[in-house]
């Protein structure tokens, strides 16, 4: 079916508002956090230990609470088991939900906290590790990551808040001579930056 001149007019027009109607309502939200995270040897042992690092990330609002956002995290620990050592970088993007709460004062309103779930998939790289590769050791490994768990933010400021907690559930899939999979508590804590101002009521 063909659509006239006119048509495509209209649809080119109510795309328009109501792309502007989203961007209008857009939340952007920034953070910068330190991170622990548990980890295991293997699964149903006692060989425990924890990575230390930070991570970055950036999530967009969109409309009512849904959103997105992507996150790069690096993660090192020295000696965990015999002189070995592990670092990582991950890189994740999905769907946010973040409710915000809005302090309002006469003519004005500024952010009082935010609570926040997600569930993110991408991508994990390990190097100067020890990771099984048939009969032999590599340096390097690469999986499939995912990173779901949410988090706090309470503002002091219009627009800076601080992350009093963040906890996630992770998953990724590097190599070991178990399971082959690590299943991982992530900690988080940090400071947050805010744009965006209060949705009308």
């Amino acid at each position: 079916m063909r659509i006239s001149f006119f048509g495509k007019l209209i649809l080119a027009s109510v795309f328009a508002a109501a792309s502007t109607s989203l961007w209008a309502q857009a939340q952007l939200d920034m953070s910068v956090t330190y991170a622990a995270e548990r980890a295991q040897i293997a699964p149903g042992t006692c060989g425990c230990f924890w990575l230390q690092g930070g991570g970055a990330d950036v999530a967009l609002t969109f409309w009512k609470g849904v959103g997105a956002a992507v996150s790069l995290t690096g993660d090192h620990v020295s000696n965990y088991s015999s002189g070995y050592d592990i670092n990582k970088i991950a890189f994740m993007g999905g769907p946010r939900y973040t409710h915000t709460a809005w302090t309002r004062r006469a003519s004005t309103a500024r952010p009082s906290w935010q609570i926040f779930g997600e569930v993110l998939f991408g991508g994990v790289h390990a190097f100067n590790g020890a990771f099984p590769s048939g009969a032999a050791l590599t340096a390097t490994a690469s999986s499939f990551a995912l990173q779901t768990g949410g988090g706090i933010n309470l503002f002091f400021s219009r627009s800076i808040a601080l992350r009093l907690l963040e906890a996630d559930y992770v998953r990724t899939d590097l190599p070991n001579n178990y399971s082959k999979s690590q299943n991982d508590l992530r900690l988080a804590f940090g400071v947050s930056y805010h744009f965006g101002s209060a949705p009308v009521r």
